[in-house]
């Protein structure tokens, strides 16, 4: 497999794990309870969109914020992975981590004539989790047919949230909580094995020596 594509699929399934739209799903629904269903599906849209946008920004910007703040990237991706640690670790538990949504943030969202921009899009989608692994993956990109299979990958993400909100009625009729807290816990599994490459990755990027060590 060509290593753009390997690179690209990498980033889709950590990027999905941890924007994870099933887990949106439940306060999705509660916030959009009394709209119609045109209106639904235009706050569906403008929640994927802002959640795309914000990914794209830090992706393409994220070495020009690491050079601006003076941090390396190995103190970033330890960083990073011990953020994206306690998200899947709430994931794994069918709970909604408080780094994307708290309970005040969805009770002043509940007042909210568009709820698609604050908190679905940001940061139910796009919290920091994803904002971290975005930036992460940008720096991991080092050719630029890995950053644009990085850029595609993001806008994948951001298509399959617009799919999954947009159905978000009828998935939650299939699937039921039972079906959407399984899907919850296998992403969580999945963010955990991402979480763990973050930090392996920043320490041997902090400390040169371990990768000669274990080779």
């Amino acid at each position: 497999m060509h290593p753009a594509v390997s690179f690209g699929l990498t980033a889709f399934t950590s990027l999905f794990a941890i924007v994870d739209p099933f887990a949106a799903l439940p306060v999705y629904l509660a916030l959009t309870a009394h709209e119609s269903h045109e209106h639904r599906r235009g706050t569906a849209l403008r929640a994927s969109v802002t959640a795309l946008s914000v990914l794209l920004v830090f992706a393409i910007s994220g070495q020009v914020l690491f050079q601006f703040f003076g941090i390396s990237i190995g103190a970033f991706k330890i960083a990073g992975g011990l953020l994206l640690f306690s998200v899947a670790f709430d994931m794994m538990n069918a709970q909604v981590s408080t780094t994307k949504s708290t309970p005040e943030e969805n009770a002043d969202a509940s007042s909210r004539d568009d709820v698609g921009l604050m908190p679905v899009g940001i940061p139910l989608l796009s919290g920091p989790g994803a904002i971290a692994s975005s930036m992460v993956l940008s720096a991991r990109a080092h050719t630029m047919a890995e950053k644009g299979a990085l850029l595609v990958a993001i806008a994948a993400v951001g298509l399959v949230s617009w799919v999954v909100l947009r159905s978000a009625t009828r998935i939650a009729r299939v699937l039921g909580l039972t079906g959407m807290n399984i899907i919850a816990r296998v992403m969580g599994l999945i963010l955990a094995a991402v979480a763990a490459q973050f930090i392996i990755d920043g320490l041997i990027a902090a400390f040169p020596a371990l990768s000669r060590h274990a080779a």
